[in-house]
């Protein structure tokens, strides 16, 4: 039965993390285009979506409009803030998703439909945000991950930098010892998120940069039907 008078709402974290991968291929390219496929879905129901954009020093919200020249809109605002280079000055600090939250629930007041578009990565004390979203609205977090944040390969010495903080770091990624403490501290935080979604009560799917985007759309669909 088709839904009519939906309002639905995508929060996009545009923060730098959400850069990592190569051009055309990374993080960015998948949240763009997983935003705008769902934007392009909804509305072609006659529904109305808005989206709130944000990073710790840029924040923006679009309000929900239904239309394809309110898609197009949509999809240029999505892509512009990453076409901006990386600004000289972080902070050091990673990007604060329980103010993202935050935003989302004073921005859609009556009840929606909201996507949470993200990486989720640094501490996980936006779970308390995220409860008190879900208590109001039906929420989907989608997370996108890049494979070699899960699995580092072997790559020898290499020079890595935190997008986020500016820090850098020598690292020797043929070290089994880092290997083995590396892949503690994935399988932790991998645990930790997917806990904490599971307590906030909400529908959570985890993209991948390497797959097909519209298989894995489909996935989503049948994991939330099992539901």
């Amino acid at each position: 039965t088709e839904d009519r008078d939906l309002t639905a709402w995508l929060v996009l974290d545009q923060s730098a993390s959400m850069r990592f991968g190569a051009a055309g291929h990374g993080k960015d390219t998948v949240l763009v285009e997983l935003a705008v496929c769902l934007a392009r879905l909804f509305t072609q129901g006659g529904n109305r979506v808005g989206a709130v954009l944000y990073d710790n020093g840029f924040q923006r919200v679009i309000p929900p409009r239904t239309s394809r020249n309110h898609v197009l809109h949509l999809t240029q605002q999505f892509t512009a803030q990453f076409s901006k280079p990386l600004a000289g000055n972080r902070d050091g600090k990673t990007t604060d998703l329980d103010a993202m939250l935050r935003l989302a629930a004073t921005t859609a007041r009556r009840r929606s439909l909201i996507f949470v578009l993200s990486d989720f990565i640094g501490d996980v004390d936006w779970e308390p945000a995220l409860t008190r979203l879900a208590l109001r609205h039906e929420v989907v977090a989608m997370r996108i991950v890049h494979p070699m944040e899960l699995d580092l390969p072997d790559l020898g010495l290499v020079l890595v930098e935190d997008a986020e903080t500016g820090e850098q770091f020598l690292v020797d990624t043929s070290d089994p010892l880092l290997q083995r403490r590396l892949r503690a501290e994935v399988d932790a935080r991998e645990l930790a998120v997917t806990a904490a979604m599971r307590r906030a009560r909400v529908t959570a799917h985890r993209v991948g940069t390497d797959q097909d985007l519209a298989q894995a759309m489909v996935e989503m669909v049948r994991r939330s039907k099992r539901r």
